[in-house]
């Protein structure tokens, strides 16, 4: 029996006011065959942008309130999930995102989730370009920063309110962000429907063998911590802190090492979609769900957990624990230290210092070395590299390898072979603050 397609998605996003839904009218509108499935991010509690969209034969959802980068990417999982169960009705998904969104994170889920990377992959990121207004979201925004640095396609539109100098200077500082990128120009968002689909810019037919050690994607919280417990009542008690409600997710056989933290982490992520229970003062935290811890009364507030039988908990917090002086205590008064605890460094903190690297060489590398470099860059450098894509000429390999990835998830595979054509290294790295030498210098010394 043949194992069934994956189902291609695109990214569609792009500032506010920059023609995302006249693109998406135009997509559903035109002839092109496919059935599509559309996912809508709206930012905010009233959903208008459903209403905005033609009355169309496709698949329409809505995901509102909240940033589709973080605290959404469950609904994200949620309703991708949804969709295979009709599967017969589309064969193409668009996610729409609020113009708010960094679109990074919301690739990644393409990776990172296992159900979903088996279902779907990964077509490619159009991002809208608003040529009358970019300039100023630029100097003010770094989520437009970040949407362009991460797109496939550029479509720089609205090129009927800006005259031919300005729009040369305004492509050539796209291109100098996003290199890798194809810049197309068009007035309400006009373009050619085969521009901004079927781009095959992510091919996850061979998906990663294993999850990258330090991949750090965005999570709606920021710290975890690990107890032991034995069978019993325990006080979970927080001072005054920052917000007067934290969110909360316990896990129940939480392991301690760096796999089974993601593994519980990537599994809150759905629990934090969900809407949170309100726990107040002297009441017992369930396990396993999203709890609204509530804290606006003065003073040291305590709650409880009971355990009925010897146990590890993981507690996935919204805040650190020192921002509330969490304190876990049994039934003596005994303090529980945490046997593993892990801070989940959101990556909302940007500045405007995004550029793209092209490194070309010819010449065969050395796989060893070529992978110590790679995954040093990563470690050391992956949150801040967020496209990268490539062919490699490998020693001893007829076939040219192709790799490409998000942040530190990388994936890589053979190509074509390389017949007649000269054996010629070309690398793209996009991201903030790269070190062009640096990484020039690195890669040379992986050419035999």
């Amino acid at each position: 029996m043949d194992t069934p397609q994956k189902v291609p998605v695109s990214i569609l996003t792009g500032f506010l006011g920059s023609g995302k839904t006249t693109l998406l009218n135009r997509i559903l509108s035109e002839e092109h065959g496919k059935r599509i499935a559309v996912i809508e991010n709206e930012y905010g509690e009233v959903g208008i942008d459903q209403a905005l969209v033609i009355d169309a034969d496709e698949e329409i959802f809505e995901m509102s309130n909240g940033c589709i980068c973080c605290t959404v990417r469950g609904d994200l999982i949620r309703v991708l999930g949804n969709l295979m169960k009709r599967r017969d009705k589309f064969d193409y998904v668009l996610v729409e995102t609020t113009g708010l969104a960094d679109p990074g994170p919301v690739a990644q889920t393409f990776f990172m989730d296992d159900e979903i990377r088996a279902e779907f992959s990964l077509d490619g990121i159009v991002t809208l370009v608003d040529a009358a207004h970019v300039e100023q979201q630029l100097g003010r925004s770094d989520e437009s920063t970040e949407q362009i640095a991460f797109a496939d396609v550029l479509v720089l539109n609205k090129t009927d309110l800006v005259n031919d100098e300005a729009l040369d200077k305004l492509e050539a500082r796209l291109r100098d962000m996003n290199r890798m990128a194809q810049v197309v120009r068009s007035e309400r968002a006009d373009v050619s429907v085969d521009t901004v689909l079927n781009l095959s810019a992510f091919d996850l037919d061979q998906v990663l063998e294993r999850r990258p050690t330090f991949l750090e994607p965005e999570y709606p919280f920021e710290w975890t911590g690990v107890y032991s417990l034995d069978m019993g009542r325990y006080e979970l008690s927080l001072a005054d802190g920052p917000d007067p409600a934290m969110s909360l997710v316990v896990v129940s056989g939480q392991g301690v090492d760096d796999a089974a933290l993601r593994e519980g982490a990537e599994w809150c992520v759905r629990r934090y979609a969900e809407p949170a229970e309100l726990i107040r003062p002297g009441e017992q935290i369930p396990v396993a769900k999203h709890v609204n811890l509530q804290l606006d009364s003065l003073g040291r507030k305590s709650f409880f957990l009971d355990v009925d039988t010897r146990v590890r908990l993981g507690l996935y917090a919204q805040h650190t624990a020192e921002e509330f002086d969490l304190e876990l205590t049994n039934a003596d008064g005994t303090t529980i230290k945490q046997e593993a605890e892990r801070t989940w460094v959101a990556q909302h903190e940007h500045d405007d210092e995004v550029g793209s690297i092209a490194i070309e060489r010819d010449g065969d590398v050395d796989p060893e070395r070529l992978n110590a470099w790679l995954s040093e860059l990563l470690r050391e450098r992956g949150v801040d590299i967020f496209r990268m894509k490539g062919f490699i000429s490998l020693a001893g390999e007829s076939h040219r390898f192709v790799f490409q990835g998000v942040h530190m998830l990388f994936d890589g595979q053979p190509d074509s072979p390389w017949g007649d054509s000269p054996r010629r290294n070309q690398l793209v790295f996009i991201g903030r603050n790269l070190d062009e030498k640096v990484m020039r210098q690195g890669f040379e010394a992986c050419l035999i």
